[in-house]
């Protein structure tokens, strides 16, 4: 008699302090559907080396991985605590489509009505992005800046096939400049959502296949 495999499990990297804090502050469920939520350090290396980690061990190695925390908007009209669900996200290492967006989308949709939800190519970089400079990755088709999510989703993808996404709340944008994370208002709306997405990212979890044995 055969036996149903068990799901993958689910791998949920950020950056900063800040944002695993709101993540762990909504994990729900039983113990066996919490995802493991790791904080990388900030920057594209930094992300590469605690995902490439990760992903080594027997227990995480075949995991989904979903990149979230805040980001840059990069459109005019975009607002701090709106979201923005990645296509794809890109780099000059090369472009990683991301799997199931639609179902995302509607998650975040119910989970915060009346927040904006976007959906675009999310561009890396390596570091903090402000200005004109804004403007001049605008033009290259993306949505929104990070440094991690690109490194994150690029390492996942090259360590094994794995379902990966990527989903950041905008904390600054080109009419909303922040200085620093949870000084103002935008920072703290902000923050705010980030602590609403999870449930979004086990719905997206379950929908997944599972593995072929």
């Amino acid at each position: 008699m055969s036996t149903r495999p068990a799901p993958a499990p689910l791998l949920i990297a950020c950056a900063l302090g800040i944002e695993r804090f709101a993540l762990r502050t909504s994990e729900r469920g039983d113990a066996g559907a919490r995802p493991v939520v790791v904080r990388t350090g900030m920057g594209p290396r930094a992300a590469e080396r605690t995902v490439g980690r990760m992903l080594a061990t027997p227990e995480l190695a075949g995991a989904a991985v979903v990149a979230t925390g805040f980001c840059a908007g990069l459109a005019p009209g975009m607002h701090p605590g709106d979201l923005v669900v990645a296509e794809e996200t890109r780099d000059p290492r090369g472009t990683v489509p991301c799997v199931r967006t639609d179902l995302l989308v509607e998650e975040l949709t119910r989970a915060r009505p009346g927040r904006t939800v976007h959906t675009g190519p999310l561009t890396g970089s390596d570091h903090v992005v402000r200005g004109p400079e804004r403007a001049d990755l605008l033009a290259t088709g993306a949505i929104a800046v990070d440094m991690e999510s690109a490194a994150t989703l690029l390492t996942a993808v090259r360590a094994g096939i794995r379902p990966v996404a990527a989903v950041r709340v905008v904390v600054d944008a080109p009419e909303h400049e922040l200085v620093r994370i949870g000084t103002v208002r935008g920072g703290i709306s902000a923050f705010r959502v980030l602590r609403s997405v999870l449930p979004a990212f086990l719905e997206w979890h379950r929908s997944l296949p599972l593995p072929r044995r």
